[in-house]
């Protein structure tokens, strides 16, 4: 349990340390917008509705930038589609599932996604449907080997390939915890699905605050006082929600881990006291014949010392047969991580002499005459 605890913490520290693709998510206000289904019919109208609502969002002050899409990172709302890659198809082989992105103009700066090469989608590229998309960093590296070589390739499908004219970073759209997948962003005109109830976000320091929600929503409602949001929450909710998982763990292991070491420690205490109740006129006729209380005090300690080591040994042993169970949740950190057995042995001997401290000072304290008179 101790070493399963010190795995989970040192697991967690890495995993805050971990860039998730996107910058100050505590800074990205996100909410839902559901169009009436009379208006699913006239793409062309939703876009410029959104167009509209943006251009009224960006008004408000503090506001840097903002964007609508199918969906943000690490909100579970993208999709992962076969994507075909020109000259990388094989014969019998279905095309990749990568992860994939319908995006408008400014999706990359609204989340802090940095531009490794190349170019953001604009709105002529949305509005007239330009053959074009963007990929990820790891994916550019995978197919063409480098950001730079992966411009101008296409992917998509033969009746209708697009060409790459950016490539981003990459971002860890299913948590710090997994490989960030590679994928694709289209411009949201291609996909109808998300067209009408659209996620749209917005960068400011104001985000999360109430009043500065109180100013979106007019800005909204000032292009159609009907139009519903929802689901509004921070990107900084996203990620916070993608850790839930390994933090659930952390608590609940370092809660057992807790009670484990409470309990051998009280354990461990019983034993060593019961030992004391059985040796006192032992100890008594050491210190009748000139023992010093320092020789009790290093008998008894070093009794517990043994004890604890035996249990460290075996521990250990069980540890490392049980442990490969655990390996799917960790994070930069082995099952046979050096410095956390190491860390859990100091913890376990620190207890254990504190445990064996109070009957060690019982067994010093032992009157020499009883155990004179006993004999």
């Amino acid at each position: 349990m101790l070493v399963s605890s010190g795995l989970m913490i040192r697991t967690f520290q890495g995993l805050i340390h971990v860039e998730p693709g996107f910058t100050a998510p505590a800074e990205v206000q996100t909410f839902h917008v559901h169009f009436p289904p009379e208006m699913i019919k006239a793409p062309e109208r939703l876009v410029r509705m959104d167009q509209a609502i943006l251009d009224k969002i960006e008004t408000i002050p503090g506001v840097s930038s903002a964007d609508f899409s199918g969906a943000v990172p690490m909100d579970a709302g993208a999709e992962s589609d076969p994507v075909l890659v020109k000259d990388h198809m094989l014969p019998g082989q279905p095309p990749p599932a990568l992860r994939c992105f319908w995006v408008s103009p400014r999706f990359f700066r609204t989340m802090g996604i940095p531009i490794v090469v190349g170019r953001d989608l604009t709105w002529d590229d949305v509005l007239n449907k330009r053959p074009v998309a963007i990929v990820s960093e790891n994916l550019a590296r995978e197919y063409w080997h480098g950001p730079s070589d992966a411009l101008g390739k296409q992917i998509g499908g033969s009746a209708a390939w697009r060409q790459i004219v950016g490539v981003v970073g990459n971002v860890y759209d299913d948590g710090t915890s997994k490989e960030a997948p590679a994928t694709v962003y289209w411009p949201i005109t291609d996909s109808a699905v998300f067209l009408d109830h659209p996620v749209f976000a917005i960068r400011s320091a104001r985000a999360g605050s109430q009043s500065f929600m109180n100013e979106v929503r007019q800005a909204v409602w000032s292009v159609d006082p009907d139009l519903p949001l929802s689901v509004v929450h921070t990107l900084d909710h996203y990620y916070r929600s993608s850790m839930a998982r390994v933090s659930f763990m952390l608590v609940m292991l370092s809660l057992a881990g807790g009670m484990a070491l409470l309990l051998g420690a009280i354990g461990l205490y019983g034993v060593i006291a019961y030992s004391v109740s059985q040796r006192v006129h032992e100890i008594g006729i050491r210190m009748a014949l000139g023992g010093q209380v320092e020789d009790i005090l290093r008998l008894i300690m070093g009794h517990g010392t043994k004890l604890v080591l035996i249990g460290v040994a075996i521990g250990i042993a069980a540890a490392l047969g049980l442990l490969r169970f655990l390996s799917s949740l960790l994070y930069g950190v082995k099952t046979t991580d050096p410095l956390t057995f190491l860390g859990v042995t100091i913890v376990l001997v620190l207890v254990t002499l504190l445990a064996c401290y109070v009957p060690a000072r019982r067994a010093m304290r032992v009157d020499p005459m009883v155990a004179l008179k006993y004999e």
